[in-house]
C-alpha cells in the first residue's frame, strides 16, 4: 500500500483542508493509525500535527457523540 500523499506528490498538509483531514479521522474523531491508512511515517507526523492544529482552532471536533 503506497502513501496517499507520496502518490499525489503533496508536500504540505494544511490544517485548513478539513475535507482531506476527515479522511484520516475515525467516526469517533480519533486519528487513524498508519497501518489502517497506509501513510508513511513522515506524512503521518505532519498529518497528526495538522489534525491537532485544526482541532485547536475549532475546525475539527475533538470527540463526536
Amino acid at each position: 500500500m503506497a502513501c496517499y500523499f507520496c502518490q499525489r506528490n503533496i508536500k504540505e498538509i494544511s490544517y485548513r483542508d478539513v475535507e482531506l483531514l476527515k479522511k484520516f479521522v475515525s467516526s469517533l474523531a480519533k486519528i487513524k493509525g498508519r497501518k489502517k491508512t497506509g501513510i508513511c511515517a513522515s506524512h503521518q507526523r505532519k498529518l497528526s500535527r495538522a489534525i491537532k492544529r485544526a482541532r485547536y482552532l475549532g475546525l475539527l471536533p475533538y470527540v463526536t457523540r
